[in-house]
């Protein structure tokens, strides 16, 4: 039989992390629990059972980053590293206000550039290492704000690593639509297909399982906001404009 799989999970307090754990313990992986929130981390651990770990990270943080990347190293490599942290603050460009601006960055994007550097060490050969973009950054929509082009920035980042790390790492990119969570009951725009915690943790799990780089969910939207990004300008940005009118 098998070891069970050793999987950390980075942003896992709540959400879509929340449940890609609870599906995962199901199937009898071993699991990293990782997120700001230690005290919904040891909730969660609870819940699943005595043979998952928490760890505390704040992936803003570099130094809290590196603390539990050599707790995890000390205990052998890891068969999938899935990152799922980020901050969302809704809103036009003009009334975001400049320091939550500048922590959705460090959180978002530089939090992914610090696990892109720690992660690879840490992971057997062949292992699978997922970032989590957006359908927000597939293009600039109204209200998107810096949370879109950070997730644009993640994307990029992840095909980045697609080619530096091939045939050593399996890197992928995961790309949700709208999924009921805390961030997106934020919003004050109706949020088409729509989807649940659970509902997206499944499309993810079947979909890290396949070969395809990048798991987009539910495709009726993503296919419409890729199809999109692919336009002239002269094509997609008036469409755009009628989103704000």
């Amino acid at each position: 039989m098998p070891d069970p799989e050793r999987i950390w999970i980075i942003g896992a307090s709540d959400g879509i992390g929340a449940a890609l754990a609870r599906r995962w313990a199901g199937a009898g992986a071993r699991l990293i629990l990782s997120a700001r929130s230690e005290d919904a981390l040891r909730a969660l651990a609870a819940a699943l059972g005595p043979e998952h770990q928490v760890l505390r990270v704040d992936v803003a943080d570099r130094a809290s980053l590196d603390a539990a990347a050599r707790v995890i190293a000390s205990r052998g490599p890891l068969d999938r590293i899935i990152h799922m942290a980020a901050l969302y603050d809704p809103g036009s460009v003009a009334a975001l206000d400049p320091e939550s601006a500048m922590r959705i960055v460090a959180v978002n994007l530089m939090g992914s550039f610090h696990v892109a550097q720690v992660a690879p060490p840490l992971l057997r050969e062949g292992g699978q290492l997922a970032f989590c973009g957006s359908v927000a950054g597939y293009f600039g929509l109204p209200q998107g704000q810096i949370y879109s082009a950070t997730k644009a920035g993640v994307m990029n980042l992840a095909q980045s690593l697609r080619a530096e790390l091939s045939g050593r790492i399996d890197v992928r990119l995961i790309s949700p639509g709208f999924v009921d969570t805390r961030l997106t009951r934020r919003n004050d725009f109706r949020m088409p297909a729509m989807v649940t915690p659970e509902v997206a943790a499944r499309a993810i799990v079947t979909g890290l399982d396949r070969r395809m780089f990048e798991i987009h969910f539910p495709r009726r939207l993503t296919s419409f906001v890729k199809l999109l990004s692919i336009l002239p300008y002269w094509a997609s940005l008036p469409l755009t404009a009628r989103l704000v009118r």
